[in-house]
């Protein structure tokens, strides 16, 4: 199994609001605190998080929000590597879901780590016709 554990956006922002499943998100982030995985989110997904608080609260919130963030044990993947934009381009066409989830589901895939999600609908089917491993936090 991996260690490698990918957030898609929707488990941070479970996190920050407290919202059902947060609890899950943050036994996952305190498992990297303590060494036993390696979390990470890509820049695409984290700005699905800062764009969800602007828009509940305002950019300075967001801003805020982010430096909170940077003290959390999470490697923030910047920018896509080349096959992590193929694969990403692949699953976007093939499945017709959101672009952050297919990047979330692309660095997956690539990368072999388990996706951490509450997006039932747009990605159980591809956890079933993929190599796709999820963590359902709620």
């Amino acid at each position: 199994m991996s260690n490698v554990f990918i957030l898609d956006a929707c488990a941070l922002i479970a996190l920050l609001a407290g919202e059902p499943g947060a609890e899950n998100v943050k036994k996952i982030i305190q498992d990297a605190v303590d060494g036993d995985i390696t979390v990470k989110i890509n820049q695409i997904n984290l700005l699905e998080v800062y764009y969800k608080v602007c828009n509940v609260y305002n950019q300075n919130e967001a801003n805020r929000t982010m430096k909170k963030l940077k003290e959390f044990p999470i490697e923030i993947i910047i920018g896509l590597k080349e096959d992590v934009f193929n694969e990403a381009g692949r699953i976007k066409s093939k499945y017709k879901i959101p672009l952050g989830d297919s990047i979330a589901v692309a660095e997956c895939i690539i990368g072999k780590g388990i996706l951490v999600t509450s997006d039932h609908n747009d990605l159980e089917k591809i956890e079933k016709r993929e190599s796709l491993k999820i963590n359902w936090f709620r």
